[in-house]
């Protein structure tokens, strides 16, 4: 299994280093220029959550980015250290519902397969999963 990983800190100045990352592990890839940019996008409205959500805009707070090729499908894994928040409460606001913010839940599972949150001791970790479809 190929994987890669980068810890980073909880400055909003280290998400366009943390989405170039992510771009060039998935070039190569069978993705469309689509997939790749919502993939992208999805990691880096993850991390804003984090940010923004499990550390209160602290600018100092561990984020670690491991991103694994299993074969079939692309898995990139957030861990931070933050306040978790209830797993009922991670949801998207209705689309249609025209304000500012809540889209990034849409975002991010539209962008990948599977979503998953796993609460640990300390902080949580955020899997995300994209199928990779078989070359022919």
């Amino acid at each position: 299994m190929k994987s890669k990983q980068v810890e980073f800190s909880s400055h909003t100045g280290n998400l366009a280093l943390m989405r170039n990352f992510v771009r060039e592990f998935l070039n190569g890839y069978p993705l469309s220029e689509k997939e790749r940019t919502l993939m992208v996008l999805g990691v880096d409205e993850a991390c804003t959550n984090i940010i923004r959500h499990a550390y209160h805009l602290q600018d100092d707070q561990p984020i670690a980015l491991c991103l694994e090729d299993s074969g079939d499908c692309l898995r990139m894994r957030l861990r931070d250290y933050g306040k978790q928040a209830p797993l009922e409460d991670i949801h998207g606001r209705p689309p249609e519902l025209i304000k500012p913010g809540g889209l990034g839940v849409h975002l991010i599972r539209s962008a990948f397969d599977k979503v998953d949150y796993i609460l640990r001791s300390r902080g949580t970790e955020l899997v995300l999963t994209k199928r990779l479809q078989p070359q022919t």
